[in-house]
C-alpha cells in the first residue's frame, strides 16, 4: 500500500528482462527528472550558461553547446515518457 497522495507504480510488463530492467530505469529515471531538484539543476544549469556568454563573446560554439544538450535531453526524455 502506498502514501496518500504518492504516485502508483506502473505495472512492470511481462516481456523480456530486457524490457522490464528498461521500465524499471524509465520509470525512476522520469520520476527523478520530474523533481524539483532536476528542475532546479536545469535551472541553475541555463544560468551558468548566460553567465559565461560575454566569456565566450556570444559565439556560434557557445549557442551550440545549450541547443545540443537540450535537443538530447528532449529526445530522451520523449522515449522515456513514451515508455513510462
Amino acid at each position: 500500500m502506498s502514501a496518500p497522495g504518492a504516485r502508483p507504480e506502473p505495472p512492470i510488463s511481462q516481456g523480456s528482462a530486457l524490457s522490464r530492467t528498461f521500465a524499471l530505469v524509465a520509470n525512476s529515471v522520469a520520476q527523478t527528472a520530474g523533481s524539483p531538484t532536476a528542475f532546479a539543476f536545469a535551472a541553475l544549469t541555463i544560468v551558468v550558461w548566460l553567465l559565461v556568454g560575454p566569456y565566450y563573446d556570444y559565439s556560434d560554439t557557445w549557442q551550440l553547446v545549450v541547443n545540443t544538450g537540450t535537443t538530447i535531453m528532449t529526445f530522451l526524455m520523449m522515449l522515456l515518457i513514451q515508455s513510462s
